[in-house]
């Protein structure tokens, strides 16, 4: 089972200077563990853009009920 998460986040690789900031629903296939930080959320947008994790800035992230 899935678990959804709203998020919203900035990256600031070369290539998304012009649009860089996204928001919308993140599927993952299993939940986000309480003790999490935004650097491990970081990390997880990251490898779906292909990029480093220093090129992502999460701004928010919930979980969806």
């Amino acid at each position: 089972m899935t678990t959804k998460y709203y998020t919203q986040f900035i990256l600031t690789d070369a290539d998304y200077r012009g649009g860089n900031e996204f928001c919308g629903v993140v599927e993952l296939n299993c939940p986000m563990e309480q003790t999490s930080n935004a650097r491990d959320i970081e990390a997880i947008l990251a490898r779906n853009f292909d990029l480093q994790q220093a090129a992502v800035k999460l701004v928010s992230w919930s979980r969806l009920q």
